[in-house]
């Protein structure tokens, strides 16, 4: 995206483009509200990690986020256990934030590495998801719970999709 001209443009407008620039299998386009980057920045940093259940016909596959701004990536939790940090992530998202003060606007790229193992819906469902467990207070209470009392986290797949 050319940053002066999109200066001129209104946040709608960039909203728009970038989310036409995006369009294409493997690559998601959002945006969000610069006051709740902040908020998902904030708590971000202080809870880097979640688990999110990713429903699959009659199943479900446990994908693990972690949340390190302005970068969001999104790994199998049998691929992290067995590999921790030398595990490939499977969708990165990166938040672009030089629209923030002037526009009140902060760009997400999403990019699905294996396109084989997930959709652009799925892709986009993860990090709408991730991103309300963060936003929300009362949602977020189950991030800081798994990142400060592990032991006390239970993994019920209806209080995480719900």
């Amino acid at each position: 995206m050319d940053l002066n001209r999109a200066k001129n443009r209104s946040p709608e407008d960039l909203a728009s483009i970038w989310d036409d620039y995006h369009l294409g299998r493997g690559h998601i386009g959002l945006t969000m509200k610069a006051k709740l980057y902040r908020l998902l920045e904030q708590r971000g940093s202080d809870c880097r990690y979640f688990v999110i259940p990713l429903w699959r016909g009659s199943g479900y596959t446990t994908m693990f986020a972690q949340v390190q701004l302005p970068y969001m990536l999104f790994t199998g939790l049998e691929d992290y256990k067995a590999r921790g940090t030398q595990a490939s992530p499977c969708f990165t998202a990166s938040f672009y934030t030089e629209f923030a003060e002037s526009k009140d606007l902060v760009l997400i790229r999403g990019d699905i590495v294996f396109t084989s193992k997930l959709t652009d819906e799925e892709a986009k469902w993860l990090l709408e998801i991730t991103q309300s467990f963060y936003l929300n207070d009362v949602r977020y209470k189950l991030v800081e719970c798994f990142n400060k009392e592990a032991s006390d986290f239970e993994f019920n797949k209806n209080s995480i999709t719900n």
